[in-house]
């Protein structure tokens, strides 16, 4: 199960993606896999970006759909979870803790 998030993310959208995400939990009846979120199509992204994604993995964890995996993530945006230190809590690929 992959939630898709394009565009620009505000924090406004924050609560719509959050409900999408525990409607397509609820729709796979949380099944082994974990869910997913392809953030590819995110332009611009900013500190509402970060919220969104910190609230989204609450989200799935909360709906019991375990960790939220991070797919394709903006250079930009994976800048910025790493400067406020989500980087290393989040499925974030390739992120290495540390030397």
């Amino acid at each position: 199960m992959t939630l898709v998030v394009t565009g620009r993310i505000t924090r406004a959208r924050v609560p719509e993606l959050c409900a999408e995400l525990e409607r397509l939990l609820a729709l796979s009846g949380r099944s082994a896999a974990p869910a997913a979120c392809d953030l590819a199509g995110v332009v611009r992204p900013d500190l509402s970006a970060v919220e969104a994604v910190a609230r989204l993995s609450l989200t799935a964890r909360r709906a019991g759909g375990g960790p939220l995996r991070l797919c394709a993530v903006p250079p930009e945006l994976r800048t910025l979870l790493e400067l406020v230190g989500l980087a290393d809590v989040m499925d974030l690929p390739g992120f290495a803790d540390g030397p």
